[in-house]
């Protein structure tokens, strides 16, 4: 944009526009243009909120309200927001600008603007390097907004919400100019939808990317999205659009617009057992969801409302719990061979056991206990300390889409929603089995004690071997069963698992000031595994979290900005270096377990390091911190970014002990694709010549010039082909995960033998 114009349509932007529109302004702009059906509108820019606060003089009252407060303090930080948002809610917008905005809300109403139509009022920060999505959920949002003079406050409003308690809060943490940051405010026609649903466009309990998920309510979405009504469902197959299975639901209740807010009603006689939707729109929703699914490279969450026969894609979003539950598929290795008690639809995979425990009220949350299965009619976030202790969760009411099922694959906890009487039909005190991938509910406890996370494949190997067989780890109640295993130690120790049981972010620790405590709760996390491993060698990964997985911390999103591509963001070595802080909460309690708790077997590896200048700047970030390589205290890097490869010896020339391959990463970015992209996903392939041409460089180089180089990724659990390569260029180790270990010590056995023989 060459101009600074403050409104604009829709059919004007795009995603290039973000820094005077804002992320939601940009992608609404993009959509519009890509030819999806979105509800249309304009946005208010940045300039008219810049040119609100320059008009009116507001900068020196702000800037004094903020000088004086105490971000870390909350009372303080309340009374600020309060303060700086009544000043601007009392600043009359300029008559031209009030103007502009009238017209352009006269304009979307139509009818020669002599009609009100009800709109969606939303806020999105912008900045030149476009903050948005660092800002994502932090705004003000007003829906049903009738009339052009509601439309002008309800702008005001998103104005102030830049000034909320925990926007200061964050601005305060990341450094950033108060005034440098503006505010966009996208104006929405709203839709009042008889139909609401959500997609998709991969499953997100199986996993399979060739499915597109549809779910449908009668009324508005809320009702869909609070699990609050089981929808009816579509699963529709993407590679020749035929309906692979379909379920209706009757539905007693709807949330329909009021003449000023939504109200429960119930769902007319004519509707209750009717389907929502019909094969056809199914699948044209289907291809929808697939376009955009193709326009941003990964695979998307998208809302939809259809209103008189007409369809709408109002948001859409990347979905975040793809990995997480393809770990938990990847780790069931059990069938139950019977006809189930109770089904659902099957919400989070896994399969679990234990003792019911059904609870209603939130307020009950505290009678769940470690172990249990929660039964409930459906969750709301209340429920999420509950549903972090417990074995599964079974709902009423819900779909995929529901509050129970998206938080329960992201904790990793199987999930059966929508049974209907689960509350009815079960007892507290039963005991039951649950499979979240199929939705199936027994009686009884069909588990049998199994192991899901860590029973060996095949019986357990005795042989001893040259090439050193490691495990992967990061949690630390299974360290002491793993070190009984025939395992030489932990090649990758992962951080991330014990991050995460702490829960904070650790840009807020270290705000309250309380890196002390962090510092033990994650030593003594280490500890378990030095202890359980010791002498053996126990290799510490220093964090790897991404920014998304970064955000999902308790005040993550305070400090993390949500990026296109978190692959290739802002993670690994380049943290340490613009975050020293973090980095030296975690190198101190590496050293309270060497020198505290005397555990010498520790040693440091970093992750995803760009070029050798980085690794020199995290290595004096090392020494600093009191770390200095030593017979007892080895240094390695991770060898999984294609420099890694092409400038090996520079790397080695700063000083390593060894490198670990990284054959996820390495995979994706040689081949230069996403796994988790259904598009092109079935080019993953760890034996591609090229990715195989950089395993042998990297082993064959780290071998010639005298430094260890182990393998880490999952590639050696998945080809044995592969480990017998690896041991004939000659990796020192193979790290694999805990149900590897015994298969791949028999293969490298098997290799080293046949490498004896040849030569």
């Amino acid at each position: 944009m060459t101009n600074k114009p403050n409104v604009l349509w829709f059919s004007q932007l795009g995603i290039d526009d973000v820094n005077v529109v804002g992320g939601k302004g940009g992608n609404l702009g993009e959509m519009y243009n890509l030819g999806i059906p979105i509800p249309n509108g304009f946005v208010v820019t940045s300039n008219a909120y810049f040119q609100f606060i320059e008009e009116n003089k507001l900068k020196p009252a702000i800037k004094d309200i903020l000088k004086i407060t105490d971000v870390d303090q909350p009372d303080q930080l309340l009374q600020a927001s309060k303060k700086i948002r009544s000043i601007i809610r009392k600043t009359p917008v300029s008559e031209q600008l009030a103007i502009e905005i009238m017209k352009a809300y006269k304009k979307l109403s139509g009818f020669g603007g002599l009609k009100n139509i009800p709109v969606a009022v939303r806020t999105s920060a912008t900045a030149e390097d476009s903050l948005d999505a660092s800002f994502a959920g932090q705004g003000d949002t007003f829906l049903n907004v009738l009339g052009e003079v509601n439309v002008v406050n309800r702008v005001r409003d998103c104005w102030s919400s830049l000034f909320t308690s925990r926007s200061i809060f964050y601005q305060v943490k990341k450094h950033y100019d108060h005034f440098k940051i503006g505010v966009a405010v996208p104006v929405q026609k709203l839709i009042n939808s008889e139909i609401s649903g959500i997609m998709f466009t991969t499953n997100p309990v199986t996993n399979a990317k060739n499915e597109i998920i549809v779910e449908t309510i009668w009324g508005l979405g809320e009702y869909i999205v609070q699990g609050k009504i089981t929808p009816d469902q579509h699963v529709v197959d993407k590679t020749n659009w035929k309906i692979i299975s379909e379920e209706h639901v009757t539905q007693d209740i709807q949330l329909i617009k009021g003449d000023d807010e939504t109200k429960e009603a119930p769902v007319p006689k004519t509707k209750k057992n009717k389907k929502k939707i019909d094969v056809s729109m199914a699948i044209k929703i289907a291809k929808i969801g697939q376009k955009l699914h193709n326009h941003y490279g990964k695979p998307q969450d998208v809302e939809f409302a259809i209103d008189r026969g007409k369809l709408y894609i109002v948001q859409t979003r990347p979905i975040t719990t793809i990995v997480s539950s393809q770990k938990t598929l990847d780790n069931q290795k059990i069938v139950i061979d019977q006809a189930p008690y109770l089904t659902g639809e099957p919400a989070s995979p896994g399969i679990s056991s234990g003792v019911v425990v059904i609870i209603k009220d939130p307020k009950e949350i505290t009678r769940a206990q470690k172990g249990q299965v929660l039964v409930t009619t459906m969750t709301t976030p209340d429920f999420v300390p509950a549903m972090k202790k417990v074995n599964g969760i079974i709902t009423d009411k819900g779909g995929q889409t529901s509050h129970a099922a998206i938080v329960s694959r992201e904790l990793g906890v199987p999930c059966v929603v929508g049974t209907k009487t689960a509350t009815k039909d079960l007892k507290e005190g039963d005991i039951v089995t649950l499979n979240g991938t199929e939705g199936k509910i027994w009686k009884g406890d069909l588990t049998n004690g199994h192991d899901f996370k860590n029973q060996p494949t095949t019986k357990t190997s005795t042989k001893k071997t040259a090439t050193k067989v490691y495990v992967n780890l990061g949690e630390p109640e299974l360290a002491k069963t793993i070190a009984q295993r025939n395992v030489d130690g932990i090649g990758l120790l992962r951080a991330e698992f014990m991050m995460a049981n702490i829960g904070t972010h650790p840009k807020y620790i270290i705000a309250q000031g309380k890196e002390k405590e962090f510092i033990s709760e994650l030593a003594k996390n280490i500890v378990e595994f030095c202890k359980s491993f010791n002498p053996r060698p126990v290799i510490y990964r220093a964090t790897d979290f991404k920014t998304n997985e970064y955000r999902y911390l308790k005040y993550g999103k305070l400090y993390e900005p949500e990026e296109p591509n978190p692959l290739m963001g802002f993670r690994g070595a380049s943290r340490y270096i613009q975050s020293p802080d973090v980095f030296s909460m975690e190198l101190e309690a590496i050293k309270m377990v060497r020198n505290k708790y005397g555990y010498k077997n520790l040693w440091l590896m970093i992750p995803f390091v760009r070029t050798p200048k980085e690794l020199m700047d995290v290595k004096k970030i090392v020494s600093q911190n009191g770390l200095l390589r030593s017979p007892s205290f080895k240094f390695f890097m991770m060898a999984e970014i294609p420099s890694n490869v092409i400038l090996l010896d520079e790397f080695i020339d700063v000083g390593i002990d060894g490198i670990s391959i990284g054959s996820n990463d390495l995979t994706m970015l040689t081949l230069g694709l996403d796994r988790d992209n259904s598009e092109v996903a079935p080019s993953f392939n760890e034996m591609d010549p090229a990715v195989l041409w950089s395993l042998k460089r990297l082993i064959t180089k780290a071998k010639k010039r005298g430094i260890s180089c182990s393998i880490c990724g999952q590639a050696p659990s998945n080809y044995p082909e592969l480990v017998e390569n690896l041991v004939k260029w000659g990796a020192t180790s193979i790290s694999v995960s805990p149900d590897a270990i015994d298969a791949t010590r028999e293969i490298v056995a098997a290799a080293e033998k046949k490498k004896i023989t040849q030569k």
